[in-house]
């Protein structure tokens, strides 16, 4: 199931900025093991789902893991072959706002090995440069 907030105080939002490194989500919290970003970029909650299935898919739901990042900004687009003016379009999809440094997910449980294999697999999910990170 696609994560979305519940409830939102405003339907639409800017597209904004973003500069600058992750100063908060940065630093392993929960798990032993874990991915962190290097690039910069929307994900969708699509790909977080994906990269999701991917890891668990591959050690059988042994070991457990932490989403770290949750998309609650809405992407708004209009139809195709729309004119000019009509206001902006309605929500399509919800995505996060990832920064260099971001802790994205995290993983205990299992071996490093097997850690390690389940990021990559999930690192091409996403559309961000990663990187694996250890306590």
């Amino acid at each position: 199931m696609l994560m979305q907030p519940r409830k939102m105080k405003f339907r639409k939002s800017f597209r904004g900025k973003m500069p600058g490194n992750s100063s908060r989500g940065n630093k392993l919290v929960f798990g032993k093991y874990g991915v962190k970003s290097i690039t910069r970029s929307w994900i969708t909650a699509r790909q977080i789902e994906s990269a999701r299935r991917a890891m668990t898919r591959l050690f059988k739901r042994e070991g457990q893991i932490w989403i770290r990042i949750f998309p609650d900004r809405p992407v708004s687009a209009q139809p195709a072959e729309v004119g000019m003016g009509g206001g902006k379009g309605a929500t399509q999809f919800f995505v996060t706002t990832v920064t260099p440094g971001r802790i994205i997910f995290e993983m205990d449980g299992i071996d490093l090995n097997l850690a390690k294999e389940a990021f990559r697999l999930a690192s091409h999910k996403l559309p961000v440069k990663t990187k694996f990170v250890e306590k």
